[in-house]
C-alpha cells in the first residue's frame, strides 16, 4: 500500500523536524551533553535525507503502481476496495505476529533518565580519557610511531604538539628519499585519518565533506604548479659526475653521500666503500623515475606517465598537506592541547588520578529526576562558601591555607588601569606585563613601559616619564657643548681635562 508507505513518511518527516527542533532549543552547559546533541541532530539529519529519497521515489512512481493503486481507490466499490486491504492486514498480522510497531510520537521525543532512556550517552564511546569529549586532541600512539622511525631524535610530547605538521628541514629530520618508505607512509596515514576522524567527531552538524574536497583541490593545483613543500623536482648536476666542492668550500665534496671531505686521499679510499656505492644507486635511480635530468617535470619520464615512484611521492605530499591543512582548521583544540599538557606535567599522578574521576563524574551526573522541582535542584547545586574564598577547577573553593599562602586576601589597586583592584601578589606583579596597564602607560604617553614596573599612581608615572625626558635633553645637550682638544702627542681630549 504504497498510500500508506507514503503517509508513514510524511509523518516521519514532522516528527523529525518536531525534533531537531526540541533539541536546538537546549543549550547544555556540560561539552558532552552538547556533542551528544549534536550527534543526535546530525543522525537526525541524515535519516530525513534517507526518508525524502524513498518519499521522492514514491512520488516519481517509475513502475506505475501508485497509479494503478489509485485507480483502483477511485473506481470501483469502495468498500470491496476498503476490506480487501483489510484483508491484507489482518494476514500480515497472522503471519507475524509479534512485528514491533514503531511509535513514530515517542520515537524521537527526548527523554528524562527516569523514563527509561539509557545513561549511557552517544558519544561515551567516541572518545578517549585523553580527549576530554574532544577538548584536546590524544597523539601519544602516533608520538610513539614518529620516535620509532629510524634517523629520529627524541623529542618530548608537548614538542611533538608543536611540530607534527612540519615537514620539512629543518623542523623534521627525515630527509625526502627516507620518506619513500612504508613505515613513514603508514605514519602519515595515521596521522592524517586521526585528524580527520576528530574533526568528524567534534563537529558533526558541519559540511565536512565539503572542506576535505577542498583540501584536495587544493593539493591538485600545488602538485600541479610544483608548489607542495619539500616535494618540488629534485634539483641535479647536468654533466660528469665528478667531485664538485661544496659545503664550506674548502675541501671535496660528495654529492652521492652529501659529505665534505678535507682531505683527496680519504676522499678516494670512501669511493668503494659499500656506503657509498649504496648511496650513488639511490641517487641515481631518484635522477631515473623523476625525470630531471632533462628538464622533465612532475615525474613524467619519456612521455609515458608519471613513475610509480613520482605516484607514491604524490601519495605522501597528499596525507602531508591535509595534515597540514587539518592542524590549521583545529588551531585552537592544539593550543588547548599544548596548556593542558604542560599543566598536567606540574601535577602529581594522584593529582591527575583525581581531576580524571572529577571530570567523568561531572560528566555522567545525572539530571533531575521526575517530581523534583527546580528550587530542590537548585539548592542541592549551592555551595557552602562563607568566606567567599575563590573557586578551583572543580567548582568547589580552594582551601583557605592555599588562600593565605598566595596572599588572596590582600587588595592591590592601580590607578593606571582605571583603578582596578588585583587580589594577591602574584596577580599584581602579573599585571605590570598585560595589555591593560601597557595601554593606560600609552594612554599617559608613555612608550618605554618597562622602566614604570610598581608604578601604579598615575601623577608618579608622570613625574618619572617627565625626569627621563629631562635627563635625556640633559645628556644630549651636555654631549653637544663639550669641546675637543689635543694634545701634542695626537691625544684627543676634552677642554677641561687639557687645561688640568
Amino acid at each position: 500500500m504504497l498510500f500508506e508507505d507514503q503517509r508513514f513518511l510524511h509523518e516521519d518527516l514532522e516528527r523529525l523536524e518536531q525534533g531537531i527542533s526540541d533539541r536546538v532549543a537546549e543549550d547544555p552547559r556540560h561539552i558532552r551533553d552538547r556533542l551528544n546533541r549534536d550527534h543526535q541532530i546530525s543522525g537526525f539529519l541524515n535519516r530525513i535525507q534517507d526518508q525524502s529519497k524513498r518519499l521522492l521515489d514514491i512520488y516519481k512512481d517509475t513502475e506505475g503502481l501508485r497509479t494503478k493503486e489509485i485507480q483502483s481507490i477511485s473506481t470501483g466499490d469502495p468498500f470491496d476496495e476498503f476490506y480487501k486491504q483489510l484483508n491484507e492486514i489482518k494476514d500480515f498480522h497472522r503471519r507475524y505476529p509479534n512485528e514491533p510497531v514503531e511509535n513514530l510520537e515517542r520515537a524521537y521525543k527526548r527523554k528524562a533518565p527516569g523514563e527509561g532512556e539509557s545513561a549511557t550517552a552517544e558519544v561515551d564511546n567516541l572518545f578517549t580519557g585523553e580527549e576530554a569529549f574532544g577538548k584536546f586532541l590524544d597523539l601519544t600512539t602516533l608520538h610513539e610511531g614518529y620516535l620509532n622511525m629510524p634517523g629520529i631524535k627524541r623529542v618530548s610530547y608537548l614538542q611533538y604538539l608543536n611540530m607534527f605538521d612540519i615537514f620539512t628541514p629543518p623542523q623534521c629530520p627525515i630527509k625526502r628519499p627516507d620518506k619513500n618508505t612504508d613505515q613513514y607512509f603508514g605514519y602519515v596515514g595515521s596521522l592524517a585519518g586521526y585528524l580527520e576522524g576528530f574533526m568528524r567527531r567534534t563537529r558533526p552538524l558541519e559540511d565536512l565533506d565539503k572542506i576535505f574536497t577542498s583540501f584536495d583541490e587544493a593539493f591538485e593545483k600545488a602538485w600541479q604548479a610544483n608548489e607542495v613543500p619539500g616535494w618540488g623536482p629534485e634539483a641535479q648536476a647536468v654533466g660528469p659526475a665528478a667531485p664538485v666542492t661544496e659545503g664550506t668550500g674548502e675541501g671535496i665534496w660528495c654529492p652521492d653521500c652529501e659529505k665534505e671531505f678535507k682531505n683527496d686521499n680519504v676522499y678516494k679510499s670512501h669511493l668503494g666503500g659499500k656506503k657509498h656505492v649504496k648511496a650513488a644507486e639511490a641517487r641515481k635511480a631518484r635522477g631515473a623515475v623523476n625525470g630531471t635530468t632533462h628538464g622533465e617535470t612532475n615525474g613524467v619520464t619519456n612521455g609515458r606517465g608519471p613513475s610509480m615512484q613520482r605516484l607514491k611521492e604524490r601519495a605522501i605530499a597528499d596525507r602531508e598537506f591535509r595534515i597540514r591543512k587539518l592542524a590549521a582548521a583545529m588551531e585552537t583544540v592544539r593550543n588547548d592541547t599544548r596548556v593542558n599538557v604542560e599543566r598536567k606535567q606540574g601535577m602529581t599522578e594522584r593529582e591527575r588520578q583525581l581531576e580524571l574521576e572529577a571530570f567523568f563524574a561531572e560528566s555522567t551526573e545525572a539530571a533531575p529526576r521526575a517530581g523534583e522541582s527546580e528550587s530542590d535542584s537548585d539548592e542541592d547545586e549551592k555551595i557552602y562558601n562563607p568566606l567567599k574564598l575563590p573557586l578551583a577547577w572543580d567548582g568547589k573553593p580552594i582551601p583557605y591555607w592555599l588562600y593565605k599562602l598566595h596572599g588572596l586576601g590582600v587588595e592591590f589597586p592601580c590607578e593606571i588601569c582605571g583603578n582596578f583592584v588585583y587580589m594577591g601578589r602574584r596577580a599584581f606583579d602579573k599585571h605590570f606585563n598585560e595589555s591593560r596597564h601597557i595601554y593606560g602607560l600609552k594612554c599617559l604617553g608613555i612608550t618605554n613601559t618597562t622602566l614604570f614596573r610598581e608604578i601604579t599612581g598615575i601623577s608618579d608615572a608622570e613625574k618619572l616619564w617627565k625626569k627621563i625626558q629631562e635627563d635625556k635633553r640633559k645628556e644630549k645637550a651636555g654631549g653637544e657643548n663639550i669641546v675637543q682638544m689635543e694634545d701634542r702627542d695626537g691625544n684627543v681630549m676634552p677642554e677641561k681635562v687639557y687645561y688640568e
